[in-house]
């Protein structure tokens, strides 16, 4: 790369992460301020686990966000194989957008979309609600990642699986599903880390009781900053990151056929 592709690309890099770098090391801020270094120190962390309210909703979003990734990695597994084993059926154009659409899909307009739908049909907002709007537009992103492992399957294993008598059944637990297996996980890992981060579609969807923590922390960032937050976020970071590099190298894996 020539120089000035460095610069830029060094800048680019800069402007997306320095903030986060500077919230990360003001999370160790001894000081009340957050915007004045008084030193380092760990007592916000020992703060934010004793704050009853944020814990108890950083409980829920890892509720909501586990049954929202099992469910959207089900749907979006079953998808995939639709898409990639029955080729051209009746309805398939109409199949694949409303399964990629909420992928592009502004996330007010889906948020405010469901949340006609559940008023509608009577079914009272809670952690159910958020469970099945996470996992409406997550399963897309599934089934793209487990679509494209099945795009390079060798079915010849299959094939000879079903050749020696094994059922449809046996063959997709026995053959399929292993070899999909690494993609099935990173596409799950990243229904959860789509779900631990929303706040826009909870807003919308949530209830009494169903607070989620971008939603708690949002709502403590209006009243003001202090350095608590810092260090909730610093842990969330935390989690998503580990969260998207087990992701990563499930995809890795995937792509060297292990």
């Amino acid at each position: 790369m020539s120089a000035f592709v460095r610069i830029a690309l060094g800048l680019a890099l800069a402007f997306l992460y320095a903030p986060i770098l500077v919230l990360i090391v003001y999370s160790f801020n001894d000081s009340k301020l957050v915007t004045v270094w008084g030193g380092f120190s760990t007592r916000w962390y020992a703060v934010l686990f004793a704050d009853g309210p944020l814990i108890a909703a950083a409980l829920v979003s890892l509720k909501v966000a586990l049954l929202s990734a099992a469910i959207a990695g089900v749907l979006g597994t079953l998808a995939a194989l639709a898409l990639d084993r029955h080729g051209r059926f009746r309805g398939r154009g109409a199949y694949t957008g409303l399964l990629y659409a909420p992928m592009v899909m502004p996330e007010v307009i889906t948020g405010l979309s469901l949340l006609l739908l559940f008023v509608g049909i009577g079914l009272d907002r809670g952690i159910a609600t958020i469970v099945i709007a996470h996992a409406t537009f997550a399963t897309g992103f599934v089934a793209v990642v487990v679509g494209a492992r099945l795009k390079g399957l060798d079915r010849a294993l299959e094939e000879a699986a079903a050749d020696l008598g094994a059922s449809p059944a046996r063959v997709f637990f026995g053959i399929t599903l292993p070899l999909i297996a690494p993609s099935v996980a990173a596409g799950f890992l990243l229904a959860f880390t789509l779900s631990l981060d929303d706040l826009v579609i909870a807003s919308f969807v949530s209830g009494p009781g169903a607070t989620t923590l971008p939603m708690r922390l949002y709502s403590q960032v209006r009243l003001g900053l202090n350095p608590e937050i810092n260090a909730a976020s610093t842990l969330m970071i935390a989690t998503v990151g580990l969260v998207v590099l087990a992701a990563s190298w499930l995809t890795a894996r995937r792509g060297q056929g292990v």
